[in-house]
């Protein structure tokens, strides 16, 4: 089915003056990062649809409020955002990233609940996955689609897991590391995966690393360079495994978290991730390299992930996942995914068994402990 109502939630920034009265700063903000885009007001307002002399209203009565300029026009070199305009667009940004996956979350729980209320509701699929830009995509393009809906909610991959396990969801993403910490990570999945009752839907390869300022003025290179004091990292969140990494990463060389600036520190998407470091708040943190593209920051590559959706084997023949499996092969999602920085849709659609898709180290897993004796 098709819902009559599609759910979505926003956030905006309301600030109460002294006397009570509410300065709203969505136009504000909508300007600036067109302004911030284009480079000139006239590009500006076409963007948000406005009257150059509306803008400029709003623009000024906003500086008049701040006490603080938001603009820099220079002569035949367009027009650019102060210091202050920058870090206030940045922080809205910031915003955005992290209380996008919640809303998201909440407005997929909203539309399951208002599914519930017409007697021909379908079934439909449940996803239980973190944040990621090809899941993102997947939920727009299938929720766009005459197909039932995907309902999303975000959850760690552990978290992710333990919910297929228990047939709370019907596919649950996670992602490995190509290489020397593949199998750590693994064995921290191992106990939800079983090869006689679930099997892995290839979603993609991409590059993690760390994201810095784009002049890199730190000079940072690599994860063990987090330990200069000069150097303000921002990490995860606890239980996530882009967290457990860079605590592998961290071990191998012989560094405990606690002299790592910032190592308690937590956002919770590779997009919150990016804009803290591109506002100023820290100099360091890890993630995938399209966040990084995506906020001009520098990517130093470290390892490559490859990311799975797992699912129980009886539900590949429903109509439901057949749908996704087709949408997730054609055209139109695969070109979505090839363009997304950092990322290789190659296998995109496949499906695996435990043993095909993580070959050695599953058989490595699952090899009995030889004795000493």
């Amino acid at each position: 089915m098709t819902y009559k109502f599609k759910a979505r939630l926003s956030s905006e920034w309301l600030l109460e003056k002294p006397t009570g009265e509410i300065l709203a700063l969505g136009e504000v903000l909508r300007l600036l990062a067109a302004i911030d885009a284009v480079g000139h007001i006239a590009g500006a307002c076409k963007a948000c649809g406005l009257s150059y002399r509306h803008a400029w209203g709003i623009l000024r009565n906003a500086e008049q409020e701040f006490g603080a300029e938001l603009l820099e026009t220079r002569r035949r070199q367009g027009t650019r955002l102060t210091l202050f305009g920058q870090r206030l667009l940045w922080a809205n940004r910031r915003v955005d990233a992290r209380l996008m996956p919640t809303l998201e979350s909440m407005a997929s729980e909203l539309e399951e609940e208002l599914g519930r209320l017409y007697p021909e509701s379908q079934p439909h699929l449940r996803l239980h996955a973190s944040h990621g830009f090809a899941v993102e995509g997947l939920m727009r393009l299938a929720n766009g689609m005459h197909m039932s809906p995907l309902e999303l909610r975000y959850r760690t991959a552990i978290e992710a897991l333990a919910s297929l396990d228990r047939r709370e969801c019907d596919l649950a993403g996670f992602q490995l590391p190509v290489g020397d910490f593949e199998l750590p990570i693994l064995q921290r999945y191992s106990q939800w995966l079983d090869p006689s009752r679930h099997c892995l839907i290839h979603l993609a390869v991409r590059n993690t690393g760390l994201f810095v300022q784009p002049d890199n003025p730190k000079r940072i290179r690599g994860v063990a360079d987090l330990l200069n004091p000069e150097v303000r990292f921002v990490n995860r969140q606890i239980g996530s495994s882009t967290r457990y990494l860079v605590g592998l990463m961290l071990a191998r060389l012989g560094i405990e978290s606690s002299q790592i600036q910032g190592y308690d520190s937590s956002e919770f998407t590779h997009m919150a991730i990016a804009a803290h470091i591109a506002s100023g708040m820290a100099d360091a943190g890890i993630g995938v390299e399209t966040a990084a593209w995506r906020c001009g920051l520098a990517f130093i590559p470290l390892v490559k992930e490859r990311y799975f959706f797992a699912v129980h084997r009886d539900s590949l023949g429903t109509p439901a996942m057949e749908r996704l499996l087709s949408l997730m092969c054609g055209l139109q999602y695969q070109n979505y995914v090839a363009e997304l920085v950092g990322y290789d849709a190659t296998l995109m659609g496949q499906v695996q068994t435990l043993e095909e898709a993580l070959g050695e180290s599953w058989q490595a897993l699952k090899k009995p402990a030889t004795s000493g004796l």
